[in-house]
């Protein structure tokens, strides 16, 4: 992932693909079942909008999702939305000079965040473990903004944490598997979320942007987890027809929401 600096600010040399890659392994530490939702998720994009979707890729990090979708509908065209500066330099890095591909710098929990995307509507809306970091309030207002933004028959997916409070022991038991499961990845090496984030405060091209990140968001936020029953009513209540979870695992699941 080594990289430099050129004359203009720009980055020389700097490897996105790794960038990426270490990326995707220090979020499978947590997720070992994240491929599956991103294919369930892309499988729903077919059937409601075929093969050439206009999607937006909703608090999009490195641009994980868009990466996916383009890898599997190569006429797919996305616009990735997030505040996170260092993220957003690794996203813009990697589909730098690919027109299917825009990003914006926008805060979510801004009113007006919607005016600067480039398209009014999208056949889908995407997003994955990042809405978590909203509280319930906060998040049922931008699930009213997403309403607007869906086309008639379009849809959102929100794949997340979705914890069902009602069944303690379930959660305990599958905490404790997870856990466990976790201690092994990392005396075999891999890389936490605060060891990554060390590496990309070190690297010359991401460190400024690292700082401001940590500026915005601090170490992390105190958002909620409400149950995948929570965010389907939710969604209906703010304008889509139809909602429920079409994936689940013991802690997450994917919401699928039909305007």
């Amino acid at each position: 992932m080594t990289s430099t600096t050129g004359t203009d600010g720009a980055a020389a040399g700097t490897d996105w693909r790794a960038w990426q890659e270490s990326w995707d392994r220090q979020q499978e530490w947590y997720m070992p079942d994240r491929e599956e939702r991103f294919r369930v998720m892309l499988d729903m994009v077919e059937a409601f909008a075929g093969t050439a979707p206009r999607v937006l890729d909703l608090a999009c990090g490195t641009g994980t999702i868009t990466a996916r979708l383009l890898g599997r509908f190569p006429d797919a065209r996305s616009t990735g939305v997030d505040l996170d500066p260092a993220l957003l330099t690794i996203a813009r890095g990697t589909f730098e000079g690919d027109e299917r591909v825009s990003f914006v710098e926008a805060d979510l929990k801004d009113p007006d965040w919607t005016a600067r995307l480039p398209y009014a509507s999208y056949d889908a809306v995407l997003t994955a473990t990042a809405l978590h970091w909203l509280h319930c309030e906060p998040l049922a207002v931008l699930y009213g903004r997403i309403a607007g933004l869906v086309r008639d028959g379009g849809v959102f997916m929100n794949a997340d944490h979705m914890i069902d409070e009602t069944t303690p022991r379930i959660n305990a038991a599958d905490r404790a598997q997870r856990h466990a499961r976790m201690d092994r990845a990392r005396r075999d090496g891999v890389l936490d979320w605060a060891q990554w984030w060390e590496l990309a405060a070190a690297d010359p091209v991401l460190a400024g942007p690292t700082a401001r990140r940590f500026e915005i968001y601090g170490e992390h936020a105190d958002g909620e987890t409400p149950s995948a029953d929570w965010h389907a009513r939710v969604l209906r209540e703010q304008g889509f027809a139809e909602a429920r979870p079409v994936w689940r695992s013991p802690s997450d699941a994917l919401v699928l929401a039909v305007k």
